[in-house]
């Protein structure tokens, strides 16, 4: 299951925005091997479309797509000497797939900062620059360990690291994130160990004061909302939510948003099985091709593959389910080479 860290200094909110997502979490029994830590929450994504698929197909159940929130301790200057929890948090960061960098921009002064003033662009510096020093010593030993093996006589497969190192390098100790540094597949392939915290994408979540909601800050990516409102904003009946959320003038809660946001920030998107037993929500990389798919439920359906009925969930929904798709031509059959759409409500045909 995909993983994203939640980090930030202390007392920014993002413990509070890690306990309010947890209020959202999924029967873990729908997820087989999924070990729960305190720390840990796995969190539905957001899709409208399940309950319309599911009454069309008079589902006994949904499951939806999930996403693992892992709340990582505070951090402070000098993290990557081990000051604070230092050490510990950098070991447990490098293992997520994306970064969620909540950054304190309300005034209170019952809650303390930890630098005794609030400035967003300051604080995103000092998480940035822990992370950074952190990679630079990562970086710097593996390239010293790749010249070494050099010496000892040349490999495609060294070279192409040992320039994906010499990028890498160049950028980190400029103070950039691994992740503006443009490198060749041949390189990329190199790093995939490396698990290099300034390469994982990142998402700012900017903790506003509650009549702030809709305020943006020149962070990319970025998304404002107030942990407060949220908190109170998820025990509510859902009618009652809906109305809280016009009032602010928001389409949807700030949880919702950022769920999704991680989502699309992972390239990630979203295809649907839906029968009378269960409507269920499968996760694949854009891009993915039909065979690849099918193995994601189950291994063996890639190498069995034989082909795939596709109808768009729109069209699905439009026309009352599979009969009606197929009578105004929205029924597709597709092979192997077909690219997965968003959407795509599928039923694999595979072999015995």
């Amino acid at each position: 299951m995909l993983q994203v860290g939640i980090v930030g200094l202390p007392n920014v909110g993002k413990s509070t925005l890690f306990k309010t997502l947890t209020k959202k979490q999924v029967d873990c029994a729908n997820f087989p091997f999924c070990t729960i830590e305190p720390n840990v929450g796995v969190v539905e994504v957001p899709d409208e479309r399940m309950q319309q698929l599911a009454d069309i197909s008079h589902a006994a159940k949904i499951i939806p797509t999930a996403i693992e929130f892992v709340d990582i301790a505070g951090l402070v200057k000098g993290a990557h000497k081990g000051e604070g929890l230092g050490n510990k948090f950098l070991s447990n960061i490098r293992t997520v797939d994306m970064i969620v960098h909540v950054v304190r921009a309300f005034d209170d002064t019952n809650v303390h900062h930890v630098d005794g003033s609030v400035d967003p662009v300051r604080d995103v510096e000092t998480i940035e620059t822990e992370l950074a020093m952190a990679d630079i010593d990562t970086v710097e030993r593996r390239l010293n360990n790749v010249q070494s093996k050099l010496k000892a006589g040349k490999t495609k497969d060294l070279e192409n690291e040992e320039s994906a190192m010499k990028k890498l390098f160049e950028a980190v100790s400029q103070g950039k994130l691994a992740n503006t540094v443009e490198l060749t597949q041949d390189e990329e392939a190199t790093i995939k160990d490396l698990l290099l915290l300034t390469r994982k994408p990142i998402l700012y979540v900017v903790n506003v004061a509650e009549d702030s909601a809709t305020k943006t800050f020149p962070l990319t990516p970025s998304i404002s909302l107030s942990v407060k409102i949220e908190s109170e904003l998820v025990d509510m009946p859902p009618e009652e939510q809906k109305e809280f959320l016009h009032e602010l003038g928001l389409e949807q809660s700030g949880l919702d948003r950022l769920i999704k946001k991680c989502y699309e920030s992972l390239n990630l998107i979203t295809y649907f099985t839906s029968g009378e037993k269960e409507t269920r929500a499968w996760t694949i990389k854009r891009g993915t091709k039909a065979p690849q798919a099918a193995g994601v439920i189950h291994t063996d359906f890639e190498k069995a593959f034989i082909r795939a009925e596709v109808i768009a969930a729109k069209d699905f929904i439009e026309f009352g389910g599979e009969a009606g798709a197929r009578d105004v031509g929205k029924f597709r059959v597709e092979g192997k080479e077909y690219v997965m759409q968003d959407g795509d409500v599928v039923h694999f045909r595979v072999g015995v």
